[in-house]
């Protein structure tokens, strides 16, 4: 195809993209130059780099990051392992897997704000389903809301229990398009189901885990209305993201040049694991996404 004719069929998505993409990260930039809070009226003065220096300094950014991403990590880890699960299943012909499959999508269809309250009721103490439970069977009830290390899990679990789906549903799609003469041929020659997994299966499965890992994490790291319904970043900030970080300083300190700042953090560590994902594929011996 000509190399015109290809630019001028994209020209409509890349406009779009410059138009809801770049010009408000550029428009980040700029209001991360300036001081715009309550002490200038609310007006932008020009102060360089200082709100970068301050980001630089500021030990609660570096704690909300070190908190975001691991979550990402565990969480995106976890669906990764159970979302392949899932997908091997659902992959197999039984009866009624059809009825599975659609009934494995609706925690992804539940809106993130309507989950997140429903698990926050669930992990309630002492009026919760579990620590009602735990209170009919004679035993305490469990602080998951309170105790920084129990908030941390539970915002993990309310994750990994919504976008698991998400998960599988991309790795059944790539099952799919894996011929089942490779595994008949595969077995003829006296592989296990083990074998087949290591060797053909997952090798395969590359480019969609490729896709699956790039979608999840920079959604991980973005993570803000999970957050904020569940713990409100409590307690004491050990469930902080960075995107309520932002937020905020944004909304509850109003301070815009620094919030815009923050945001821009956040962009630099998602473009840098985006950059080593995609480094990781093109390590010699992989195959190309």
């Amino acid at each position: 195809m000509n190399p015109l004719l290809s630019l001028a069929l994209m020209a409509p998505a890349l406009l779009l993209l410059l138009a809801v993409f770049l010009w408000p990260i550029l428009d980040y930039a700029g209001l991360s130059l300036q001081a715009q809070s309550v002490f200038t009226g609310l007006k932008p003065v020009p102060v360089g780099l200082a709100n970068w220096e301050r980001l630089l300094g500021d030990g609660r950014f570096w704690q909300d990051a070190l908190q975001t991403v691991r979550f990402a990590g565990v969480s995106v880890g976890l669906e990764l392992v159970l979302g392949l699960g899932i997908a091997l299943l659902l992959h197999q012909r039984w009866r009624g897997r059809g009825v599975v499959r659609s009934l494995t999508l609706l925690p992804w269809a539940l809106p993130t704000t309507v989950m997140a309250l429903g698990w926050r009721w669930i992990f309630n103490d002492p009026n919760g389903p579990i620590n009602g439970l735990l209170q009919l069977l004679g035993l305490p009830t469990v602080p998951f809301l309170a105790s920084p290390q129990l908030a941390w899990l539970a915002v993990v679990f309310a994750d990994v229990w919504k976008t698991t789906p998400f998960v599988a549903l991309l790795l059944l799609a790539g099952l799919q398009m894996i011929p089942a003469d490779l595994y008949e041929a595969f077995a003829l020659e006296g592989g296990s189901p083990w074998q087949a997994l290591r060797r053909i299966t997952l090798p395969l499965l590359q480019p969609y885990i490729f896709i699956v890992l790039l979608f999840r994490l920079a959604q991980a790291l973005g993570v803000f209305d999970l957050v904020v319904v569940l713990t409100g970043g409590g307690p004491a900030s050990s469930t902080e993201s960075l995107a309520l970080y932002a937020y905020l300083n944004a909304m509850r300190f109003l301070d815009f040049g620094y919030s815009a700042t923050v945001m821009l953090g956040m962009f630099v560590l998602l473009l840098a694991g985006a950059a080593l994902l995609v480094l990781s594929q093109r390590r010699p011996g992989s195959s190309p996404s």
